[in-house]
């Protein structure tokens, strides 16, 4: 019988190894989007064999999809606040990356709309995707739910619905170059929809930035990483 110690270990190490694979990951799709970004290249990037990516994803959209939930996890804490100005937030990562943190956002969200375009087509995609949506609609109906204005018509869940696109729809236009489509306008666009009336004079929202993500991701890395020693 293998010694318990051992076996965790391995399952440190293996964590280990599947974090430093998803952070590379993301770096690599970034830079060189979706398709052009190369499986080997990213092992390599992380010091790691090709293998070891099999060992641990099915393949690129598994990988991809790693990197998506790591992305996706913040929303499911109770202190996550899209309405709070992520530009202003004094615990982001102070480490560096080895590239400009919006040009970091910037190419991973293209790259995951080469993702989307590629995964429509695929039943098994479509799904994961559908429920990775899902996991975005539950974050902002709880939101919706702390937030409902008295007298709301709309149901929590179409509000919820509502804000994940505004969300996204502000992300794609943004990045065909429209600068002043950016994070403080979705915080106004959000505001409105939980409070039309109460928010309608507040313009403390408007404080531009850059979307969230970069930082959110590098720490949340560092900390599963750190959870598991």
């Amino acid at each position: 019988m293998a010694d318990p110690g051992s076996r965790r270990a391995h399952a440190q190490r293996q964590q280990e190894t599947r974090n430093a694979l998803v952070f590379a990951a993301l770096a690599a799709f970034a830079r060189d989007g979706y398709h052009a970004a190369s499986l080997e290249g990213i092992a390599n990037d992380a010091g790691f064999s090709k293998g070891a990516i099999y060992s641990n994803f099915d393949g690129k959209a598994d990988l991809f999809l790693a990197v998506m939930d790591n992305n996706l996890a913040m929303v499911r804490g109770d202190g996550w606040d899209p309405l709070s100005n992520h530009s202003q937030r004094e615990d982001a990562a102070d480490e560096p990356s080895e590239m400009d943190l919006p040009a970091l956002v910037r190419g991973f969200a293209l790259a995951t709309l080469e993702f989307i375009a590629s995964a429509a087509r695929d039943e098994k995609l479509v799904t994961a995707l559908r429920a990775r949506n899902q996991l975005m609609i539950d974050a902002y109906q709880r939101i919706a739910e702390e937030q409902r204005a008295e007298g709301e018509m709309l149901s929590t869940g179409d509000v919820a619905r509502l804000m994940v696109a505004l969300n996204q729809g502000i992300s794609v236009v943004a990045l065909s170059g429209i600068s002043d489509m950016d994070d403080s306008l979705m915080r106004v666009g959000m505001r409105r929809l939980l409070d039309p009336a109460g928010s309608a004079g507040d313009t403390s929202l408007r404080t531009p930035g850059g979307f969230p993500g970069v930082e959110d991701v590098q720490r949340m890395l560092r900390d599963a990483a750190d959870s598991e020693k």
